[in-house]
């Protein structure tokens, strides 16, 4: 049942911070001597397992990742003979053939509902005020990524009873909602992070919503009416002109195990404490590197070579050797970015071979489904973005903490508003002002089309850019082992599981 499914979720989240024992009734009810009163020791807690249950969608590669960056160009996870087949899960996912049984669409939707039902069961436990708008923050946040990818967000009030079904918001009913609730919240947030709920965040999320709120109200022919793309612009404003951001010298500080000291870009984080707290976050170079790179990692995720060929040779985001204790690199290899090539031990500069014993070289070429048995563990380009904390890889955790929000994206986002306004010559130094940065040439104009580029180039592999190619009307069109397509996938499917004992919720159109 629904109900039980969300409530293991919230079980969960009260679990994790292991400060009190709960006695279980039915259903999960809960009183308010049980989990704490305002000012109690047990709401903090229990807001920090809130926060700890979106490690489970967040930092991983089976949930909020996979749906953000596999449907997209950006990036695809090859069958390779028997690995990484699990019945075609993964490759649906780029090819854009999935349905209502893919299991990571369906731990998506479930892991992002569980926090959004923690996150509202925590405001009947009489919070502090800046207490209950932390929570208000993550459930906006929660539901805006539920509705981008499924059109529906099943919601309770706080208190209500579990054993009916939940009630939905779709579509702009939806998104109407999410941005009253962060106008509501804004006062009661502290101004920064980027550790937590901000009110910098809460800026960054209504910039997310008034851009893609014309694409929301229809995914096929979006619209961006003035008024949104102003708010858009104001926002943003608020947000750089505070000068509490910069960009950064080095693009990969903003994602090493440091951080949340040398991440000057950093807008809303969460935190991961090496060696104590963390949350999967090393899948994130596992998931990509060969088994026999150091650490050894899982032959999977890799980008597509025409996504590649975007990045010019000057290009830092495109991969630098980052200095990283742990692994001295006395060959000066490129360890984070895109890795493509012969590969090399970064402790002693060996060339590496992969398992049949050929020189481990990563090609450009990827297929969706791997047949050539010796490339099978050389195909396709291996990207990592976050510099290896190899003194907590081991226990999985690690130091970085997991970036949800960068100043960068806030510049590219007013510059998108302005360009979507006609005002492509005010917002061309903005982009440019980050390409130098970065080490590229500027742009002697802007377009939509490279506009969309520069986006893909400084903000691969965070999870928008299938959000970017719908909003830009790209997300249709063929590319790199995915045909021309039908507009159902511009949604993705409710799980039959929730359909079952919800009858609220509807099948998104064409499945």
């Amino acid at each position: 049942m629904k109900s039980i499914k969300i409530l293991v979720s919230t079980a969960l989240v009260l679990s994790a911070v292991g400060c009190t024992k709960l006695d279980e009734t039915l259903q999960g009810d809960l009183s308010g001597t049980q989990v704490g009163t305002s000012g109690g020791g047990n709401n903090a807690a229990l807001l920090r397992g809130i926060y700890n249950s979106m490690r489970v969608s967040y930092q991983g590669q089976e949930r909020v990742f996979a749906l953000g960056e596999l449907p997209s160009d950006a990036a695809i996870v090859p069958t390779r003979g028997g690995d990484w087949d699990d019945n075609g899960a993964w490759r649906v996912l780029h090819s854009h053939a999935w349905d209502a049984e893919n299991q990571y669409i369906r731990n998506a939707y479930n892991d992002l509902s569980g926090t959004l039902f923690a996150s509202t069961d925590f405001l009947q436990y009489n919070p502090t005020p800046q207490q209950a708008a932390e929570a208000r923050f993550l459930r906006a946040f929660t539901m805006f990524d539920i509705l981008d990818g499924w059109d529906q967000v099943a919601y309770r009030e706080p208190g209500e009873n579990t054993l009916l079904p939940s009630k939905v918001r779709k579509g702009t009913e939806a998104l109407d909602y999410i941005i009253a609730e962060l106008t509501a919240i804004l006062p009661q947030l502290k101004v920064s992070g980027p550790i937590g709920a901000n009110q910098d965040g809460a800026k960054v999320l209504l910039m997310k919503c008034y851009l893609n709120k014309g694409a929301i109200a229809n995914r096929a022919a979006p619209t961006f009416a003035p008024a949104d793309m102003a708010q858009v612009i104001t926002l943003a404003d608020q947000v750089i002109n505070s000068n509490r951001y910069t960009l950064a010298n080095n693009y990969f500080d903003n994602f090493a195990p440091t951080n949340g000291t040398i991440g000057t870009e950093n807008i809303f984080t969460a935190e991961n404490v090496g060696g104590v707290e963390s949350g999967g976050l090393n899948s994130r170079w596992h998931m990509t590197m060969h088994y026999n790179q150091n650490p050894g990692g899982w032959n999977g995720f890799t980008t597509l070579s025409d996504f590649y060929q975007k990045f010019t040779p000057t290009d830092q985001r495109r991969g630098v050797a980052y200095p990283t204790p742990g692994a001295p690199n006395p060959g000066n290899r490129i360890n984070v970015g895109f890795m493509i090539g012969q590969q090399y031990n970064w402790t002693t500069d060996a060339e590496l071979l992969d398992r049949s014993g050929g020189k481990l070289a990563f090609t450009p070429e990827v297929n969706s489904v791997e047949t050539d048995v010796s490339a099978i563990e050389r195909s396709g380009i291996r990207v990592n973005k976050y510099p290896i904390d190899y003194p907590n890889d081991g226990s999985g955790r690690v130091d970085n903490d997991y970036v949800y929000y960068r100043i960068s994206d806030v510049m590219l986002m007013k510059a998108e508003a302005l360009l979507r306004t006609s005002a492509a010559g005010t917002a061309l130094p903005i982009v440019n002002t980050i390409r130098v940065k970065r080490g590229v040439a500027p742009f002697a104009t802007l377009t939509l089309d490279n506009l969309l580029d520069e986006r893909g180039r400084e903000l691969y592999w965070e999870n928008y850019r299938r959000q970017d190619l719908i909003r830009f009307g790209k997300f249709l069109q063929p590319y790199q082992e995915k045909p021309t397509d039908d507009p159902k996938y511009f949604l993705f499917t409710i799980p039959n599981e929730q359909l079952a004992v919800n009858p609220n919720l509807t099948q998104n159109p064409g499945y």
